[in-house]
């Protein structure tokens, strides 16, 4: 009688399969999948046969054509605000706050998705609203992944124009808020876009690592200080950590 707590075949091809996308060596692939070397080696050249993983000269292995096409086909259909909605509606059930997800285009950032918290009022923000990085929560979770040329280069473009008393207008203070930002994981938005609106980011990373979006939960300041609004930050980054992983990021392992 076999053991129905084993690895049936499919799941070992898998297994192998998945440690091939982190790890290059056979040896690192066995220890990984925890299966005997001479099954680990018989999954392996049948997908290096049929093209889902490929062998260099060295003998190191990666992803092979079938296996990239696949990847490219399925993020060409990812749609971010169908991949957030369930995990904004966890964060709005959570905070009983407005949440965003704004998309980084260019110099601006564009909401492509937005719940509302069971609030008596309404935010003044819409699906496809673009809107300044500088003097946003979202949009400075994105400056702060920024290198220093490519902020340097956009704070001369847009020429960090004001929305607010708030706003932050020069380059030494904006760089002194994403150092900020750098440090504890978050952004916050203290009436510099919207007066008597406070918001938390967080930053969400792609598949390739790249920042490519932030999650935010945006309050009325006379309900809630920064400070209050600050206490909200692990809930904004815990649901940017999930959206993140839904689009194929995978964390740094430390």
């Amino acid at each position: 009688m076999s053991d129905m707590s084993s690895p049936s075949a499919i799941d070992k091809t898998l297994m192998v399969l998945d440690a091939v996308l982190e790890h290059s060596r056979f040896t690192d692939v066995v220890t990984a999948t925890g299966l005997a070397k001479s099954t680990v080696h018989r999954i392996m050249a049948s997908l290096v046969e049929h093209e889902f993983v490929a062998q260099s000269e060295d003998g190191s292995y990666h992803p092979g054509p079938k296996a990239l096409r696949l990847a490219g086909h399925a993020l060409t259909n990812v749609d971010l605000a169908t991949v957030a909605r369930p995990v904004l509606a966890d964060l709005v059930a959570q905070t009983r706050c407005t949440v965003h997800v704004g998309l980084l285009n260019g110099d601006e950032a564009i909401y492509v998705a937005r719940l509302d918290g069971p609030k008596p009022y309404r935010m003044p923000s819409r699906v496809g609203k673009a809107f300044w990085l500088h003097c946003t929560g979202i949009g400075k979770a994105l400056l702060a992944e920024m290198d220093d040329d490519a902020l340097n280069a956009l704070i001369t473009r847009t020429g960090l124009p004001a929305r607010t008393p708030l706003t932050h207008t020069t380059a030494a203070g904006l760089k002194a808020d994403l150092a900020q930002v750098k440090a504890r994981g978050f952004a916050l938005d203290d009436e510099e876009n919207e007066p008597g609106i406070r918001c938390v980011a967080a930053v969400i990373h792609d598949h390739t690592a790249a920042a490519i979006a932030a999650v935010s939960i945006s309050t009325l300041s006379l309900e809630q200080s920064i400070a209050q609004v600050a206490l909200m930050a692990p809930a904004a980054i815990e649901a940017a950590r999930k959206i993140s992983a839904a689009l194929g990021y995978m964390e740094p392992s430390t």
